[in-house]
């Protein structure tokens, strides 16, 4: 959903957050050079420009309207006024086209508005804007209580602080159920590793992995960066610190390197069982489904339960459920689609590929027998 970065000052940005900004958002990286203010284009992956000491704002551009190209990335001019560019974080709908953003479409607008009427017009939107006048070398922050200020900069968006290092040994790891749910679009994929030191790991159903240091193997991790607010959901997923207890644990990585990594034990008793390696569930697309289905007349519990299909030959489509929190998608009339409740954005053809997966698994899973 983009990112804008505004940085005033002589401070340097962390590399860590400017990679993260250019992994969450990989579709162009538009550069106004507060010193100058002279307007560059890049890549996203060459985020290293931004490595500086420079004054600039910078918008990293996740696509959602609009082909994947340098003539959609922000900043755009505001129809006939050249002076004045533009630049968004968000969403508008009935906005751009195919071919098109919305943020340019709105840059047109403003163009044929007089200066005074923006902030009215700009208001009526959930986004984040930013207005750059080149001539008298200014610039305004727009809907500017959407913004986050963190050591002397502006940040539109926080998901790329995904500074908190996790490794996860259960169905959190890379491709199965409670990724696609609390990771799988607010993570960053680290890799595979094995912890450094030798654990046990039991497995009654769901896995337990004991704080006893010594006793076990070294177990089989994938490790990933989150946020703050991914990290806090984690904690609630494993109950911390009345269920699970995380600890920060050295993890060797698949490349050898040696990375500290926050790891969830639960003090299980470890005698007289199986200590594993690896948890291996199977993987099941987007669902995770504890148990056979059983058919029900009606959802009585409120909707924070598994909807039930009645009829084995059932098949979710493309545009029916959000492959994170199962609400309704609504398309976007070009290749992406909008959950409205958990605000994520997927496109038509990665959508498709996980309820493919989600239908086969439903059926060979859940209805073996079914012909």
């Amino acid at each position: 959903m983009c990112v804008i970065i505004i940085k005033q000052k002589s401070n340097k940005i962390p590399m860590l957050t400017l990679e993260n900004a250019s992994f969450v958002n990989p579709h162009g990286l538009g550069v106004v050079w507060l010193d100058t203010f002279k307007t560059e284009y890049f890549k996203s992956n060459e985020y290293n420009v931004l490595d500086t000491e420079r004054p600039f704002i910078a918008h990293f551009r996740y696509a959602t309207i609009g082909k994947i190209n340098k003539a959609n990335t922000h900043p755009f001019p505001c129809g006939e006024q050249a002076d004045e560019m533009f630049m968004m974080n968000g969403t508008v709908r009935k906005y751009g086209n195919k071919d098109m953003t919305d943020t340019q479409h709105i840059a047109n607008i403003l163009g044929d508005k007089k200066r005074g009427e923006w902030k009215k017009f700009l208001s009526q939107f959930d986004c984040r804007f930013v207005s750059i006048n080149t001539k008298i070398k200014s610039f305004q922050i727009f809907n500017r209580d959407l913004f986050t200020y963190k050591d002397g900069v502006w940040y539109s968006k926080t998901n790329i602080f995904r500074d908190n290092v996790v490794a996860v040994y259960g169905t959190l790891k890379h491709g199965y159920g409670n990724y696609n749910a609390y990771l799988r679009g607010q993570s960053i994929y680290m890799g595979g590793g094995e912890t450094y030191s030798q654990f046990p790991l039991i497995i009654k159903e769901l896995p337990y992995l004991s704080p006893k240091k010594g006793i076990g193997k070294n177990v089989v991790v994938d490790v990933f960066r989150v946020d703050d607010e991914t990290f806090a959901n984690l904690d609630r997923l494993e109950g911390h610190p009345r269920w699970y207890v995380r600890e920060e644990t050295d993890i060797v990585m698949e490349d050898g390197e040696v990375v500290s990594a926050w790891v969830y034990f639960n003090d299980i008793k470890t005698e007289n069982v199986t200590h594993h390696k690896s948890y291996e569930p199977t993987p099941i697309g987007t669902f995770n489904f504890p148990e056979p289905l059983q058919p029900t007349v009606e959802n009585e519990c409120g909707g924070d339960c598994w909807e039930v299909i009645e009829d084995p030959t059932t098949e979710y489509e493309a545009d029916s459920l959000c492959p994170t929190c199962y609400s309704d998608l609504e398309f976007d009339g070009f290749n992406n689609y909008l959950c409205i409740n958990c605000d994520e954005w997927y496109a038509e053809s990665d959508l498709q590929e996980i309820l493919d997966t989600t239908n086969r698994v439903l059926k060979d899973t859940h209805y073996p027998n079914y012909e």
